[in-house]
């Protein structure tokens, strides 16, 4: 069998900006909602049978206590972020389990559900559903994937190496050097992503460079100061690290088999009647009856 993660809130968040906007019978902002459900029931259509949506049910973390500037809910349109909570019912009025992440961010769900489903030998590949670069730590040769369904990109071992310069393992202190703007942290002075490549491709983690780069074994442009940069922030790397590096404790499912999908609840007709959308409670009904026939 093959396992299907799908990160919900990047999924939201691109509904929600390249779907038509919808609003529910109550007047509300569903459009994002809609979007997800419908295009989830086309992964079931299109034969994948075991799949979990990790969530963010809150947008603050852990992280935000390591880090002040690590991301938060500030600045997320008050129309998108009101769709979070409900868009988990809908989930799982279809019968779609979810991993809503309070503590911790749906990428930590991810990496954690990827190793869970990754450790049951019955699983042939686990897919995980999302462009985030920090989830290519989690991929495992050919078996445990990135899948960028958008670009329609599938992503191993390999394909990190040759995206990033780095293997998956190295990629927390690729991230810890050049930093991550869209969680919120810097990376250090001067590092970029060829410099942070090339000497991790050589060394493998922070804590392998050697402070002086008369001792590196690899020829960097500006070495001498990248040098001088790291050993001045190796504390604040170490914490850059930490938070780059994905939780595998997260709260997720009890075994592969709990996320096989069945088909929809009797509820989801209400909750699809609520948003607007008679026909995706036809449309799950029809591709669950498929998958019992």
């Amino acid at each position: 069998m093959n396992v299907h993660l799908v990160d919900g809130t990047y999924e939201l968040f691109r509904h929600h900006f390249g779907a038509p906007a919808a609003r529910s019978a109550d007047g509300f902002e569903v459009g994002a909602i809609r979007g997800v459900l419908s295009s989830i029931l086309s992964m079931f259509s299109d034969g994948a049978t075991h799949l979990a949506v990790a969530t963010d049910h809150v947008v603050e973390s852990f992280r935000n206590e390591l880090w002040r500037g690590y991301k938060t809910g500030e600045g997320i349109a008050p129309e998108l972020l009101a769709q979070f909570h409900p868009f988990e019912d809908a989930l799982t009025a279809m019968g779609v389990t979810v991993m809503p992440m309070a503590e911790f961010e749906a990428d930590d769900g991810l990496a954690a559900g990827a190793a869970k489903a990754a450790a049951d030998r019955r699983v042939d590949r686990v897919f995980i559903c999302t462009p985030d670069k920090d989830l290519a730590q989690s991929v495992v040769g050919t078996r445990v994937v990135q899948f960028d369904r958008r670009a329609r990109v599938i992503r191993d071992a390999d394909g990190v190496r040759e995206k990033f310069g780095v293997p998956p393992a190295s990629i927390p202190d690729y991230l810890a050097l050049t930093g991550d703007t869209a969680d919120g942290y810097p990376g250090l002075p001067g590092w970029g992503a060829k410099s942070a490549a090339a000497v991790l491709a050589r060394y493998g983690s922070i804590d392998q460079i050697p402070d002086d780069s008369g001792q590196w074994a690899v020829s960097v442009r500006g070495a001498v100061k990248l040098a001088a940069t790291l050993a001045e922030y190796r504390v604040q790397a170490n914490l850059f690290r930490e938070l780059a590096t994905l939780r595998l404790d997260a709260p997720v499912f009890a075994s592969v088999d709990a996320i096989r999908w069945t088909g929809p609840r009797p509820e989801f007709e209400t909750v699809c009647q609520r948003l607007g959308s008679k026909s995706l409670a036809l449309r799950a009904s029809a591709i669950a009856a498929r998958f019992t026939t």
